[in-house]
């Protein structure tokens, strides 16, 4: 059985567009399945859009990074906001340098661990984002 981790929505973007690191992340696929947060495909979806807007990625390829989106969407588990995350999320943004967005995912990640987050993996591409939560105790894997 895979085990499951914590994917920051920057660790699974990769999944869905061709980057440079999306070979890796395809790799961590295979041994890891996916936790994310409630807000993760709205984040994804703004990422796809926002290359689209740049001429990053064509039209084909955004269209393509919805799709791989919504199948992906079907075999992962939600970590839904509730009053406590909410409240850890707030807490979480005076102990370390995180924006707002990143201290819920953390704190989404956090509840996904029963707040035992000692060993869970967690997966992301954002520097800083890895390094709270190997401060909170994740396994952090850098995509």
């Amino acid at each position: 059985m895979t085990e499951t981790a914590f994917w920051d929505t920057s660790g699974f973007v990769p999944l869905c567009l061709q980057q440079r690191n999306s070979s890796h992340a395809n790799q961590l696929l295979d041994q890891y399945a996916m936790a994310v947060w409630w807000t993760a495909p709205v984040e994804a979806r703004s990422a796809f859009a926002r290359g689209l807007r740049k001429g990053v990625i064509t039209a084909r390829e955004h269209q393509e990074a919805i799709v791989v989106l919504d199948r992906m969407r079907w075999e992962w588990t939600e970590v839904y906001p509730d009053d406590f995350l909410r409240s850890f999320a707030e807490t979480l943004t005076d102990r370390f340098p995180l924006r707002a967005a990143d201290a819920l995912q953390l704190a989404a990640a956090a509840e996904w661990a029963m707040q035992r987050p000692t060993g869970r993996p967690f997966i992301s591409g954002d520097k800083r984002l890895l390094e709270a939560a190997g401060q909170l105790g994740f396994r952090t894997i850098a995509v």
